[in-house]
């Protein structure tokens, strides 16, 4: 994007929607220029018909008519502001929820490239600058250039010798208030970036504050954090000397111009060739005529920020999905999952080469290895996280490319080892995308071993859990996340360490759970202590991205070297 222009073309599809508030923001706009330019006007009867010719009738008459411009003036002044502010808020809330709506569709690749803190300041503090352009100083400059057209009128009308000499000096300001405004942008874009930092060391320090208190180092991140807050204020401070330029220069440029039409102005009341009056109606709207020409000089600076922002935010609006549903539906009912030959890379490392497996309904399948071997990197293509760069997943006989994203996930159950809890009730986390069902969210409670501390609590299922459920332990919110996998009755379960943060009697209770659910469903379990899986119909045993030994338990140890290492413990 090049700049207003772009940006004005970007905003246009959403002004069609808002025809009838402009149509009343413009009126309120017109009536307060006409009554700015028709105020200027009436100096010179003030002066020619009251002061001078001494005409009484016009003394009683004149004040009124100008209580009558100033009140038109202010309604319309009301007009404008109002609905230019609904305009801009209304956009504001459908940006944020359009800007939300496509980044949740993003791929996962995208969200590990992209800071937490960063995102969360492009959907608010951008936005905000947004809503300034749309609401303030779009409003704002049209305001000002049909103020500067009105009064422009009566400056030509009383004189256009002398608005040739007032007005010719304003070309001159063109090139430097440019040099200006391109400065203004470079310097608010980086701004803008250092918001983001903030934003991302804040949400860093507060999500790790445990891990922050427990080293001492308050004192090192308030020193991080001290470093971009600097940074941020000397931009700030740079920003603040471009755009406070604008005033002072287009006020000397503008005392030029009144010089000159003094000089020409007086020599020619003196001469007789205009009346005090025209020369004061002439010099009272050539002074108000150059506050909004003033006005749209900073104005049209001070839009390089909120520019900026927008080219930040429809950078986000315009990426798309790379990883896109297909229009199958999910089977009723899933026979088997085959995985033919997988090769996978993240960020130009090779992570699974050449997997090939198949699972059979009815069966729970463990996958182990040592850390980076995979395991995960097998999980996130059967969600679809990512694609394979060659290769094929097939659910029964179909591609999983076929199906679409929403089918293919509501039917999976995934449990991780980093557990994700909401702020809301313990029932909205089970039931978490979902409508709430008490007895479904019970069942998912009891089968997880979770009823028995969640019925405890203060409101049952419909207590409120803290932001990341920092009320529960950690075995707790493990349970919970189990919960929320069983809560939708999925065919394909996935246990990612799911067990690791319980204890060894609530870890043998889940176990025997997830074997009685693999009768009719097909179970992935990933784990690092292998009495978790010893029961599972087969180990796939992963190596440096390679399948190294599939089979039971006492097969595996008997042929495979690397699970006899496993479970000595010799690898972590």
């Amino acid at each position: 994007m090049n700049g207003v222009k772009d940006v004005f073309k970007r905003f246009i599809p959403y002004f069609k929607d808002y025809i009838p508030q402009f149509a009343l923001a413009i009126i309120g706009m017109i009536m307060a220029s006409v009554g700015t330019a028709v105020s200027a006007y009436l100096v010179k009867p003030v002066l020619d018909k009251i002061f001078v010719e001494k005409n009484e009738s016009l003394l009683y008459l004149l004040p009124y008519a100008i209580i009558a411009i100033y009140f038109l003036k202010s309604l319309g002044t009301y007009l404008q502001a109002y609905f230019t502010a609904y305009i801009g808020q209304d956009m504001v809330k459908r940006f944020r929820q359009k800007l939300l709506d496509n980044l949740l569709i993003l791929d996962m690749s995208f969200f590990n490239k992209f800071r937490t803190g960063e995102l969360i300041s492009r959907n608010t503090s951008d936005i905000e600058r947004i809503r300034s352009i749309v609401s303030s100083m779009i409003p704002e400059l049209a305001r000002e250039f049909i103020t500067i057209i009105g009064l422009l009128v009566v400056v030509i009308y009383q004189s256009p010798t002398l608005a040739v000499f007032a007005l010719v000096i304003f070309p001159i300001a063109i090139y430097p208030l440019s040099r200006l405004a391109k400065k203004m942008k470079k310097i608010s874009r980086k701004s803008q970036e250092k918001t983001s930092d903030i934003s991302s060391v804040l949400s860093e320090i507060f999500s790790n504050i445990e891990i922050v208190k427990a080293n001492n180092a308050e004192n090192k991140e308030l020193k991080r954090f001290d470093e971009h807050n600097e940074k941020f204020f000397r931009l700030n401070l740079k920003s603040v000397k471009v755009n406070e330029l604008v005033s002072p220069m287009m006020e000397t440029l503008g005392s030029i111009g009144v010089a000159v039409v003094i000089i020409i102005g007086g020599k020619q009341v003196i001469d007789g060739t205009i009346t005090v009056g025209s020369f004061f109606s002439f010099l009272t709207a050539l002074f108000m005529l150059y506050t909004p020409i003033k006005r749209i000089s900073s104005l049209y600076n001070k839009m390089q920020d909120a520019v900026a922002a927008s080219e930040r935010t429809f950078e986000l609006l315009d990426r798309s999905a790379s990883i896109i549903g297909g229009n199958l539906e999910f089977p009723k009912t899933v026979n088997s999952i085959t995985l033919q030959d997988i090769h996978f890379s993240y960020n130009d490392k090779k992570v699974l080469k050449g997997i090939s497996l198949k699972v059979n309904k009815g069966q729970m399948i463990a996958i182990v290895g040592s850390s980076g071997g995979g395991k995960t990197s097998l999980i996130n293509l059967l969600m679809r996280f990512y694609d394979a760069n060659s290769g094929s997943i097939l659910i029964n006989e179909n591609d999983i490319c076929e199906f679409s994203l929403k089918s293919l996930r509501q039917n999976i159950g995934l449990v991780t080892q980093r557990v994700y809890i909401f702020n809301e009730s313990v029932a909205a986390n089970v039931a978490y995308s979902g409508e709430i069902d008490e007895k479904k969210v019970v069942c998912a409670l009891k089968t997880a071993n979770a009823y028995n501390f969640v019925d405890k609590l203060d409101n049952g299922i419909y207590t409120i859990l803290d932001e990341f459920g920092a009320n529960l332990s950690g075995g707790q919110r493990q349970r919970i996340a189990i919960a929320r996998a069983l809560y939708k009755n999925p065919q394909i379960l996935i246990f990612d360490e799911a067990t690791s943060a319980l204890d060894n009697e609530s870890e043998k209770e889940i176990t025997n759970a997830i074997e009685t659910l693999s009768k009719d469903k097909i179970i992935f379990v990933i784990a690092h202590r292998l009495s978790t899986v010893k029961n599972a119909d087969k180990i796939a045993v992963l190596d440096n991205g390679k399948i190294v030994g599939f089979g039971d338990d006492k097969t595996l140890e008997n042929e495979c070297e690397v699970y006899k290492k496993l479970k000595l413990g010799s690898l972590s």
